[in-house]
């Protein structure tokens, strides 16, 4: 006699007021969204009238050619830049931190929790704030200011980033799947590629996530070190904005067209989180 496997309750049996909440959390969530089309289709008419229209426009399409072809924003360039600064760093900062976390989880050598902590204390002080003004003297010295090595290297490598995979490491790699790997003769680097990576790739697709919406979203030090004629996407949604006005559609509307490369990244590093999560239920 088969005794059939209980089911998990499902989203259809949780309580009313469970689902309701969970209506109201995405409701809440997607409304700005919503509302960024909605006055991205827009006058900017509409866009003050009371009470406020709650549908879309029919000027999208036009609205969307006017910010592309503002001469003073330089908008297409923002997004090629930004696109090169956050994907740049997006892939240093995982794959460092992805060595490190390995070196720091699985490696025996001198000086290692010293190491930690003190990455550790990288995270405590606030450097970016604290360290404009020598960093961007650096960038005066290597005669860097308006270029995007300037926005670039001062985000190579994130504490954050090695202090997650370090964490990461411990828990989804048993030390005795490394010993096994040593045992058959493969080498440290053979251990990461093959070992490590497959096992840590929700997590690397997190920090990717979270790396990629920081440096995209940055806004204060690209100001400071780069040109008007050379900016990063921020930048340019500032510059979207009249002179003497506040132009609402413009800026709504450059501010959906950057949303989507955001949306593109969460899709695509989300499919990784949810298919090791699932890789490792089916394993467990």
């Amino acid at each position: 006699m088969t005794v059939a496997p209980a089911r998990a309750p499902g989203l259809w049996n949780a309580t009313l007021l469970t689902k309701v909440m969970l209506a109201l959390t995405i409701v809440v969530s997607a409304f700005p969204i919503y509302w960024m089309i909605v006055i991205a289709s827009r006058t900017n008419d509409d866009a003050v009238a009371v009470p406020p229209p709650l549908f879309p426009g029919g000027n999208l399409g036009a609205n969307i050619r006017r910010v592309l072809a503002n001469e003073d924003a330089h908008f297409v360039a923002g997004l090629v830049n930004s696109t090169i600064v956050a994907t740049t760093v997006t892939v240093s900062v995982v794959l460092i931190s992805t060595l490190a976390g390995f070196a720091f989880a699985r490696l025996t050598f001198k000086g290692r929790k010293v190491l930690l902590v003190i990455i550790l204390l990288t995270m405590i002080v606030p450097l970016q704030q604290m360290g404009v003004v020598p960093l961007y003297r650096l960038m005066v010295s290597l005669e860097w200011t308006g270029t995007l090595k300037a926005v670039i290297l001062p985000y190579l490598l994130n504490g954050f980033g090695v202090f997650l995979m370090t964490q990461y490491t411990e828990q989804a790699v048993p030390n005795e799947l490394v010993e096994a790997a040593r045992v058959d003769g493969a080498s440290t680097l053979r251990i990461w590629w093959n070992v490590i990576l497959p096992a840590v790739r929700p997590g690397m697709a997190v920090l990717g996530i979270n790396t990629f919406m920081l440096l995209w979203n940055d806004f204060m030090w690209p100001l400071i070190v780069l040109t008007p004629d050379n900016p990063t996407v921020q930048i340019a949604i500032q510059s979207l904005n009249a002179k003497y006005s506040t132009d609402y559609v413009q800026i709504f509307t450059g501010t959906a067209l950057s949303v989507i490369p955001l949306i593109i990244v969460f899709i695509a590093f989300g499919r990784q989180i949810v298919g090791g999560i699932m890789e490792g239920a089916v394993k467990a």
